[in-house]
């Protein structure tokens, strides 16, 4: 009965660790919305400029004329921005941003490996971010060239904030002005946008802005989502598109809409949220297109209006993003773990504050959690251990009444309760831990803190897998790079020595199956994180030591 229990709870653990692989339910996935882009633009058009939640129909009924044209005998200019935390190039074509770098988080764990780009789209294809009025077109032959003096922007630590200024006016006489704000300490990003109807006409239109991301292939993350997020009537919405072309429409409060991945996120967020609508979809070249769409405007002769937004480009760190404020911090999500992952991050990061070591923290973590657990599992094993007392007097009601169910049920009840045994007592507890589990399953395999955070000896990157010495040769079963796994062998000897000590059962059947189960582990962590490892081989440590003198006492 106790080799059930484990059975159960190893089983257990292996199907939720496959839920989270091929269904990932940590988030609200968005169904596709039965609206189609053309409902949407019928109902914008039915409603008034100030209720419309979709105005990209009365955009797009603007006249040809009104949008901006390339204009070839301007030159489009580049402008370098850097600062303590990044190095970024604007181009004075839409405008937009052209490379992104992170100087404080590199490629490889490597000296000379480069700063983080976190703008790969491919050159001359598509634009990260524009942001436009009244319909203007983002395709690249029609982009509007803006007028900008600088040429290069440095802040330096400590300094004033900076502005980067853009200025047009279309030929239909709309005059747009983009003001971006820069802090030398921040990976924050304002940006105002001013329009004025210079026109002798009405102007009716609305503040779009587009953001596009590539995502990377054959690299499909074990621990967290990798593409488009927004923040929809507060709560977080993953757009799963996986079809060419396909639309999926939103609409509601948006507090921001952005790019993410495992480690880092690039964020539009509107100044206030406001409601309106997200248009996500695939677009034929694999890259990921989402669309801000407020309320449509209408703009009478020489009436300015303005728009804000703040732009976040960096690292997916709670700390930073609490800071910030504006919700972003919500983009941090462990899924159905997330009330338990976020106090252990916390507890995670307090304890590397003073030791400075993320491996030396995991362990520190997990003797704390084994602490918090030490009477459930005391109790967990007390009751395999007595259960493995009543196994020859099961063994003899199994075989006197094999042949009548209720009278086997009912003496294996009066046996539970003579000798005040619970037959769940070895299962209950270990339940209770699954969500921790798990949530240090998300934690160590995808929060930023642990990227390249060293550990000792060869393990200098705790959120990538194990590996000692580098083979130029593939291992089955092993992703790139291929070399020694050291800690998941270890890991794995820990739960076959656990596994010994264990009471064995009475099927033989049962038994060799759970002899199985250390190698299945060992097979199955040998891509995860080598942080997730270390708490693994730790905890099993801390178990043997439990288990040793719980059976000698």
């Amino acid at each position: 009965m106790e080799k059930r229990t484990i059975l159960a709870f190893a089983l257990s653990f292996l199907v939720l660790i496959l839920w989270s692989f091929l269904f990932n339910p940590s988030k609200d996935q968005v169904s596709k919305k039965s609206e189609t882009p053309e409902t949407v633009a019928q109902k914008t058009v039915s409603q008034s400029p100030e209720t419309a939640s979709a105005p990209h129909a009365a955009i797009s009924k603007a006249p040809e004329e009104t949008k901006i044209k390339l204009n070839p005998e301007t030159d489009e200019k580049e402008v370098v921005v850097d600062t303590p935390l990044y190095r970024a190039v604007f181009t004075n074509a839409g405008p937009t941003i052209k490379s992104f770098k992170l100087k404080e988080y590199r490629e490889t764990v490597a000296p000379d490996s480069p700063p983080i780009e976190l703008i790969n789209l491919y050159k001359k294809t598509s634009d990260f971010l524009v942001i436009s009025f009244d319909g203007v077109s983002v395709d690249r032959n029609k982009k509007p060239i803006y007028q900008v003096e600088q040429q290069k922007i440095r802040l330096e630590p400590g300094s004033s904030p900076k502005n980067l200024i853009f200025r047009t006016t279309t030929p239909s006489g709309i005059s747009i002005s983009q003001n971006f704000h820069f802090y030398p300490n921040q990976y924050r990003i304002d940006l105002h946008v001013d329009v004025i109807n210079q026109s002798g006409e009405i102007v009716t239109g609305a503040f779009v802005a587009d953001i596009k991301a590539l995502p990377p292939k054959g690299k499909k993350s074990y621990y967290s989502y990798v593409g488009l997020v927004l923040l929809l009537d507060d709560k977080l919405k993953q757009i799963k598109t996986k079809k060419i072309s396909e639309e999926k429409v939103l609409s509601g409060q948006i507090d921001w809409m952005a790019y993410e991945d495992s480690f880092f996120i690039s964020a539009v967020i509107p100044d206030p949220p406001s409601k309106g609508s997200f248009k996500g979809r695939l677009l034929p070249s694999g890259v990921l297109e989402g669309t801000y769409l407020p309320s449509s405007i209408s703009l009478k002769p020489t009436e300015q209006i303005s728009s804000s937004y703040t732009l976040y480009l960096g690292p997916r760190d709670m700390g930073i993003l609490k800071q910030l404020g504006k919700n972003l911090d919500k983009a941090v999500n462990f899924g159905w773990t997330d009330i338990i992952a976020k106090p252990l991050l916390y507890t995670l990061r307090f304890f590397n504050h003073y030791i400075n070591n993320f491996g030396v923290s995991i362990i520190l973590l997990t003797i704390l959690i084994k602490i918090l657990f030490w009477p459930l599992t005391h109790k967990s094993y007390k009751s395999m251990k007595e259960m493995q007392k009543l196994q020859p007097r099961m063994a003899k009601i199994r075989e006197k009444y094999k042949n009548n169910k209720a009278q086997l049920n009912k003496e294996m009840m009066g046996l539970y309760k003579t000798y005040k045994v619970n037959p769940m007592g070895g299962c209950l507890p270990m339940i209770v831990q699954l969500p921790v589990f798990f949530a240090l399953y998300r934690i160590l395999g995808s929060a930023i803190e642990l990227r390249q955070a060293p550990f000792m000896f060869w393990i200098n990157d705790l959120s990538a897998p194990d590996r000692l010495f580098n083979f130029s040769f593939s291992i089955p079963f092993m992703k790139p790079p291929y070399g020694i796994p050291v800690l998941t062998l270890l890991m794995g000897a820990s739960m076959f020595l656990q596994q010994k000590m264990t009471p064995t059962p009475g099927d033989p059947t049962q038994a060799k199956l759970m002899m199985f189960l250390p190698l299945i582990f060992t097979f199955m962590f040998i891509n995860f994180s080598s942080g997730l490892v270390l708490y693994w081989l730790v905890n099993n440590l801390l178990s043997i030591g439990q288990q040793y003198r719980i059976y000698k006492s």
